[in-house]
């Protein structure tokens, strides 16, 4: 199944359909946009024909200056079988010779009164975000502090009753278990939950809960960028864990590197609050602000002084 169609495009947009209706279901492979301005001039040996081709005020003013015979070449060009739609801008007229090329081909021609430049940057921002590359991960992400973390550990470790606790502290619940992500540009991360379980949180030994519905609708939230995985995995003493913060362990999620927290679980540690203050410790880094940094520059500085 396509991950988005032309069809998807006018009921987005509230395209108006002009012609070509039995290509509506044509798949969209591509965010990229393409308006033929030197395709209409009559060079189309690097013709993006796959695209969604956008006509303008431009590209039309020009196509009225050309002779009959090279207006219905053009077009018969312009209409492929690769070519998901032709959408005209600004709520201009459509040229006879494009409804005559769409019919012949079945490529769907919309029309929209916004404007050209706006409507590619709606279109391209909606593609984006449909075509982005996704993953799925098992784990919890939760918005703390406006901060998308990660909670990641096997089974049975305890995440999903830390995000419980989480959002009794009035932070908000995403995904619990499984964690759609997909990657929207170079580093940005957007993750949510499937359908299925959206809102939904697994404790065992209670069944499933509705988020939702017992804490409001303040408690969830239907997607996050994500900026920190925290892993959860049991104590072991005969491991050495971070204690200064120094060494920044990265995670790989598609083709992004997230910042990767191990923390160690273990009757009486409560992760909710060590999940709260990585949180607020992340920003804080953010702002550029390193608690572990300075305690060791003053470290140094002490080293030095004997």
């Amino acid at each position: 199944m396509p991950k988005v169609c032309t069809k998807d495009l006018m009921q987005k947009f509230n395209l108006e359909l002009i012609c070509g209706e039995e290509g509506i279901n044509r798949p969209i492979t591509t965010s990229d946009l393409s308006r033929p301005g030197i395709e209409l001039a009559g060079y189309f040996n690097y013709y993006p024909e796959e695209r969604v081709q956008i006509l303008g005020k431009t590209e039309l003013s020009f196509f009225e200056k050309l002779t009959q015979e090279e207006k219905v070449n053009r077009m018969n060009s312009l209409c492929t079988p690769a070519t998901p739609a032709v959408i005209v801008s600004r709520g201009l007229d459509i040229p006879e010779e494009l409804i005559v090329a769409s019919e012949e081909r079945e490529v769907p021609v919309l029309r929209s009164p916004l404007k050209t430049t706006r409507l590619s940057s709606h279109l391209t921002n909606f593609l984006e975000g449909k075509l982005a590359p996704t993953t799925a991960i098992h784990g919890v992400l939760v918005d703390v502090y406006g901060v998308g973390v990660l909670i990641t550990g096997k089974s049975g470790v305890g995440k999903s009753e830390t995000a419980l606790e989480l959002v009794k502290r009035g932070h908000r619940l995403v995904a619990d278990d499984c964690v759609e992500i997909r990657q929207e540009d170079q580093d940005t991360l957007i993750g949510n939950a499937p359908d299925l379980i959206e809102h939904l949180l697994e404790i065992r030994g209670l069944g499933i809960i509705n988020v939702m519905t017992l804490f409001g609708a303040g408690a969830v939230r239907s997607n996050k960028r994500i900026t920190l995985v925290i892993n959860l995995e049991i104590w072991d003493s005969k491991k050495q864990y971070d204690r200064v913060g120094l060494d920044e362990e990265k995670m790989k999620i598609i083709d992004t590197d997230i910042q990767k927290l191990t923390v160690p679980v273990r009757p009486g540690r409560n992760l909710a609050v060590i999940i709260e203050v990585a949180a607020m410790n992340f920003r804080l880094k953010r702002m550029g602000v390193n608690a572990a940094e300075q305690f060791t520059d003053k470290l140094a500085g002490v080293i030095n002084e004997k």
